[in-house]
């Protein structure tokens, strides 16, 4: 899934004015300028085979790509590379004499929308949005997914069906898990009605709770979870464990402690293990990182936990899931490391993956 971080800048100018556009911009913002061999300046990349190879390699490369451009060009070169909002790139479009700067694509998950708005603060210009939940100054679902890093089950239709019910005035509250509780204020909510406790709702017509837990005391009216990734697992294991029994435990692992599998951001381990079959697969199919850490990093913290002269001899440190966990989550472990068939997990709850 892409998220708002357009840090990764792509701008594409293909005249004279858009290049001393894109030289003002690439002042105030970091910016990789693409423009052709002959309008060629200092500090800018040329296009390759052509402009439309260049934008498609770039559409899979930079998190946003800005165009000084008619807007037609740019829907025609992008037509081809489209996928969905949850992959897509954020594309915004200006005007080289950089009075109307246009959220095109991604507005909310790929970051078009904050992209536009820092763009036409940055050039005093005219920041044109449309999507129907900023239009009518609301906040909207799939962004604030993008600001927490979460994510829910049916992730597409679900955020649909929110910020429609939120553009047609129904009332949609927002409950926060006492862990997100403190920085609610932090985040765009216009529109959702806050919710204090499950326990005594106000008159609603769907409630959407941001938490990690698997379940919720149910409710009359549709709920949807909102799930932060901010779940870490350190994971050792025999070699050439079975990928099916590490999967199996895991989940048996994040259901003892109450965890929605949605929250788990990243596994780790020693770096011995940074070819295990088992370990590989599940970072794969849970698109999720594999973070590998040096026998000295997990020595610097092995010393407090209890240590195995197996586990000793076979890696060279006496613990491996619990020191990878308390890495990975800055010492916010949570509940008892498992220890079956083999295997060790031990979970933690990161600030931020």
């Amino acid at each position: 899934m892409n998220t708002a971080k357009p840090e990764s800048i792509a701008l594409f100018c293909l005249t004279p004015g858009g290049v001393a556009l894109a030289q003002r911009l690439s002042d105030a913002l970091p910016l990789t300028c693409f423009t052709s061999e002959k309008l060629l300046q200092p500090g800018f990349v040329p296009f390759g085979d052509s402009f439309a190879k260049t934008v498609e390699q770039a559409f899979s490369e930079y998190s946003a790509l800005v165009f000084i451009a008619a807007t037609g060009i740019v829907v025609r070169v992008i037509a081809p590379l489209l996928n969905d909002k949850l992959h897509d790139p954020a594309v915004v479009v200006m005007d080289e004499r950089g009075e109307h700067v246009i959220s095109l694509l991604s507005g909310h998950l790929g970051g078009a929308n904050d992209l536009t708005r820092r763009l036409a603060a940055i050039l005093r210009a005219t920041a044109v949005i449309t999507t129907a939940t900023d239009v009518n100054q609301m906040a909207a679902l799939d962004t604030l997914a993008a600001k927490l890093d979460a994510t829910t089950h049916d992730f597409r239709q679900t955020v649909k069906t929110v910020n429609q019910m939120l553009v047609s005035q129904k009332r949609v509250g927002l409950w926060w898990d006492r862990d997100f509780a403190p920085d609610a204020e932090q985040f765009d909510t216009r529109g959702f009605i806050a919710v204090d406790s499950l326990d005594a709702l106000p008159s609603l017509d769907a409630l959407v709770c941001v938490t990690l837990r698997d379940a919720l005391p149910p409710q009359a009216i549709p709920l949807y979870k909102l799930v932060p990734k901010r779940v870490v697992a350190g994971i050792g294991c025999r070699r050439d464990t079975p990928p099916h029994t590490v999967a199996t435990l895991l989940n048996q692992q994040l259901a003892a402690n109450h965890f929605d599998s949605l929250a788990l951001c990243a596994i780790g381990s020693v770096s011995l293990k940074q070819d295990e079959p088992a370990l590989l697969e599940l970072a794969q199919r849970c698109q999720i990182p594999f973070h590998i850490f040096s026998v000295d990093q997990i020595a610097g913290h092995e010393q407090r936990f209890p240590a195995s002269e197996f586990v000793r001899l076979t890696v060279g440190v006496g613990s491996v899931s619990q020191p990878a966990a308390w890495l990975m989550s800055n010492g916010k472990l949570v509940g008892d490391t498992l220890r079956e068939q083999g295997v060790t997990i031990t979970l933690g709850v990161s600030d931020r993956c």
